[in-house]
């Protein structure tokens, strides 16, 4: 962190938002939400003012859940490329939305389609952050058999972002879903190793073994509340966080 809550100052410098497709679904629980995508973009927008360099890592599961597929008898790699195309789909559509925000954005997909967006490249990425650009990672890692998840962690990791941020729709980590246990309790800092060995539902093991090897902290927060994406940044304590430190 560089910054300090309430000096008004960025705590971080270059963050990667995760963002999931059933974020951009809203109430429908499924498809797009235009209300919602206006919603995300003027809040990206007023984070980029203060001079943050934002990444977007896009999910999939509102149009296509390729774990979901499989276990229908989908071949899962298949079921995986699939769902991949999709994060394509949100992006364009985040994209559209950021740009009406008056924001410059570029979508990098990691499954080469230059009719709609670049290939993925480390240093492209980074200029395009560097130049005050919004750029939204789609596709995933490329490759199936790997979550959205984990290709939040690995680009966060290879652009040198200070923290990755999960969008959720709830107000951080629970001992267990509150929505199922009424005695669940939120944690505000918990390590890698407690997620790990508790079964904390953060992230799939891979995002956060990766995210624990390059000490990349994680933070969960609640999307649905107004303005929360601007508290993270200039540090106050929102939602939960996952690192080092107990």
């Amino acid at each position: 962190m560089t910054g300090a809550a309430g000096s008004g100052r960025p705590a971080y410098r270059r963050i990667v938002l995760k963002l999931s497709g059933e974020a951009l679904a809203g109430g429908q629980g499924y498809g797009i939400d235009p209300l919602v995508l206006d919603r995300i973009a003027a809040e990206v927008r007023d984070v980029a003012s203060l001079g943050v360099q934002i990444a977007i890592v896009m999910g999939g599961g509102n149009i296509f859940r390729g774990v979901a597929a499989s276990t229908g008898g989908m071949d899962r790699a298949t079921a995986d490329y699939m769902g991949m195309l999709a994060t394509i789909i949100n992006a364009l559509a985040l994209q559209d939305a950021l740009e009406k925000s008056s924001l410059q954005t570029r979508v990098l997909s990691a499954i080469e389609m230059r009719a709609v967006a670049e290939p993925y490249i480390r240093r492209r990425a980074i200029r395009h952050l560097e130049k005050g650009r919004v750029v939204i990672f789609a596709a995933g890692t490329g490759n199936p058999f790997f979550t959205t998840d984990t290709a939040g962690a690995l680009r966060a990791v290879e652009i040198g972002a200070d923290v990755i941020i999960k969008a959720t729709k709830v107000d951080g980590i629970y001992s267990a879903d509150p929505k199922l246990d009424k005695n669940a309790q939120r944690l505000v800092h918990v390590t890698y190793i407690e997620v790990l060995n508790r079964g904390l539902q953060v992230m799939d093991a891979a995002a956060i073994s990766l995210c624990m090897d390059n000490k990349l902290p994680i933070i969960v927060f609640d999307l649905t509340r107004p303005g929360n994406i601007k508290r993270i940044v200039l540090g106050e304590a929102v939602g939960s966080i996952v690192s080092v430190g107990g």
